[in-house]
């Protein structure tokens, strides 16, 4: 049995399920080098196409995921955004995670915390998770940041070494950043 779908608009943004037009800009924002600079391993096309179908599975399973990410004013791809359980077994599992990546041009222009605010009050309010993690490369200060932008916090202890990450590889040790349902609560309380 398949969960009701869930798709939702921001200010400027849809998060959506996958369409077959979206395989070809996600192929492209896959084999940028700068956008994969920090994750493993820069996918071929097949790879990326899979990754799609996978997504767009797990979606159609579950209502949620990790949803394309579309500009409402101009109908354009722009990339991923969402929650998702993830596959390896980490230390802290089980859990639910928070995940973006958008294409390059898509930087800098506050979509990535648009989209992941948007992700977490589905995770929170709709969905009624207790806890959403993430977690990043300890050298990948861009995503660290955002994480700190949408309210999450540090778990300093929580550091570990990626299980699907080869030994010895500089992107192995990883950084958790944690969010609970109270304090997402509060926050948004607050703002208002």
């Amino acid at each position: 049995m398949t969960a009701p779908l869930i798709e939702f608009d921001t200010a400027r943004l849809r998060l959506r399920q996958w369409r077959e037009s979206d395989c070809t800009p996600f192929a492209a924002m896959a084999a940028d080098p700068q956008v994969m600079e920090f994750l493993l391993p820069l996918p071929t096309r097949a790879d990326s196409d899979a990754m799609v179908e996978r997504g767009r599975t797990r979606i159609a399973e579950n209502g949620w995921g990790f949803w394309a990410v579309e500009h409402k004013a101009t109908g354009e791809f722009i990339g991923f955004t969402g929650l998702n359980v993830p596959l390896a077994t980490l230390p802290f599992s089980p859990c639910v995670e928070i995940g973006w990546r958008l294409a390059r041009h898509a930087w800098g222009q506050g979509f990535a915390t648009e989209a992941a605010r948007g992700a977490l009050q589905v995770g929170f309010e709709r969905l009624g998770f207790d806890e959403i993690v993430a977690f990043t490369a300890v050298g990948n200060l861009r995503s660290a940041a955002l994480m700190e932008r949408v309210g999450m916090h540090e778990d300093v202890a929580g550091a570990f070494d990626h299980p699907l990450v080869p030994e010895g590889h500089p992107l192995r040790r990883h950084r958790l950043y944690r969010l609970d349902r109270a304090a997402w609560a509060a926050a948004r309380g607050a703002s208002e």
